[in-house]
């Protein structure tokens, strides 16, 4: 793999900021709603954008 660029680097943290606040929204969500279905698929949702932050934080040797 070749070297990031800081402008590499720069757009990861951006994105990986966005997958952390997404997943955080997703499980407050999954907690608070009162429809079974809907909070199960938040659930799923909030794992969904845990996984691509691990990913994405694999790619920076996991430093953040």
């Amino acid at each position: 793999m070749t070297a990031m660029t800081m402008k590499d680097l720069d757009v990861l943290s951006h994105v990986l900021t966005g997958e952390e606040m997404a997943c955080k929204k997703a499980r407050m969500y999954s907690n608070t709603l009162t429809d079974v279905s809907l909070a199960a698929r938040m659930g799923e949702i909030a794992e969904q954008h845990a996984a691509r932050f691990a990913s994405l934080n694999a790619l920076l040797g996991g430093k953040r």
